[in-house]
């Protein structure tokens, strides 16, 4: 199939969304279909590339702000596509998503904040994500749990048929547990058993992720050291932070990390902690990265995260912006060395059953083809939430 992919982020930039459009665009092409991305260019960057199997397009925005960024030249570009795949949340760029094509939408989160723009947001919300989503022939989200509890629980209750359950996957040969590197751990002075890992955006962008609540969480994590991974405009809040906590050495921002590094820094962790704040956050490819590693995690009780947190089995839940019982059980797990390795084991187990990019990449590959009508390997509706539903009542 002619496939077009269209997303708000996509790398060098870090985030889930553009994680998952890479990952995407690179498992379709693997198995064979005609692949071109397109995405809004930031400073420095090509207009068109050629990226392993596929083309990427960087479209100059019209207008741009954050991660929004205003794109009409998708009114034409994307003519002559049997499918579209929107990457949603996307402002400027999902409103003239339109034409003689099949259109799935995943859904990746609900859009949350606070002043003019969380009234902005909520404006969107109530009169245009509704009109974007019913354009779309099939609606992607990660989880049922998030979908039950997010923004399109009144649309899936109406159509639930057009929903389908697809969680984002991860590169297991990749990801995988490895010893760690020493120049590495003394790079950063971290000490054996100790290392408590972030990974996440320090921009405005993800102010969602929570680091706030682990920087504070560390008065009660004794003799352990944070390592944080990731950079943005809201780094040097939080390096003021760290400074008026009297924590020195004990939380190290390490800046951004290349993509092809990553399993290194989850293989330096004795456990990875995702705080998350609000349901901006829907689900955390770094829990499933980090789960390939074999390595315990510890994420907000929130959902679609939290159906990705087996609790007692891969890792714990905790309630958002509880920085005592997020240090709590990041010392369990300190403390427990043995028991956090079984985690680990066991967190390593679900990620080959339930989200190894292959086994990933063959549902998503059926709400296509099931989109367009074409022949699949397995029936899509055996993957979509329209018989989740059904079977549950």
């Amino acid at each position: 199939m002619k496939i077009a992919i269209v997303s708000p982020v996509f790398p060098p930039y870090r985030g889930g969304i553009g994680t998952a459009a890479y990952t995407e665009a690179r498992e379709l092409a693997r198995r064979g279909h005609d692949i071109s991305v397109f995405v809004p260019r930031r400073p420095g960057e090509k207009n068109k590339e050629q990226e392993n199997n596929f083309r990427l397009f960087r479209l100059r925005p019209f207008l741009k702000y954050g991660n929004a960024a205003f794109l009409p030249q998708l009114w034409w570009k994307l003519n002559g596509f049997d499918v579209v795949h929107l990457h949603y949340p996307f402002f400027g760029g999902a409103e003239v998503v339109r034409g003689k094509f099949k259109l799935i939408i995943t859904y990746h989160h609900d859009v949350v904040g606070s002043g003019w723009l969380g009234k902005l947001f909520r404006w969107h919300t109530k009169n245009w994500m509704p009109k974007i989503l019913g354009r779309a022939d099939k609606i992607i989200v990660s989880s049922l749990d998030y979908a039950k509890n997010s923004n399109t629980k009144n649309i899936l209750e109406k159509n639930p048929e057009k929903f389908f359950e697809v969680p984002f996957g991860v590169d297991a040969e990749k990801f995988t547990p490895a010893e760690p590197r020493q120049d590495l751990a003394e790079k950063f002075g971290l000490a054996a058993g100790r290392t408590v890992l972030f990974v996440g955006g320090l921009d405005r962008a993800h102010y969602f992720k929570g680091l706030e609540v682990l920087i504070k969480a560390k008065a009660e994590i004794k003799n352990a050291k944070i390592l944080v991974v990731g950079d943005g405009d809201l780094r040097s809040h939080y390096e003021k932070m760290v400074e008026g906590l009297n924590l020195g050495d004990q939380v190290i921002f390490a800046g951004s990390v290349a993509a092809e590094d990553l399993p290194n820094y989850y293989n330096l962790a004795d456990v990875v902690v995702l705080p998350s704040l609000d349901q901006s956050e829907a689900f955390g490819i770094v829990l499933i990265e980090a789960a390939a590693c074999g390595k315990p995690v510890i994420a907000s009780n929130l959902p679609g995260v939290r159906s990705v947190v087996e609790y007692g089995v891969n890792g714990f839940t905790v309630m958002p912006g509880n920085a005592k019982e997020l240090a709590k059980k990041i010392n369990y797990f300190l403390d427990h060395p043995e028991e956090a390795k079984d985690f680990g084991k066991h967190g390593r187990e679900i990620v080959l059953e339930k989200y190894d990019l292959k086994k990933v990449g063959e549902k998503l590959e059926n709400v296509i083809a099931s989109a367009v009508g074409a022949r699949q390997s397995h029936s899509a509706d055996d993957n979509g939430i329209a018989s989740s539903l059904g079977s549950s009542q």
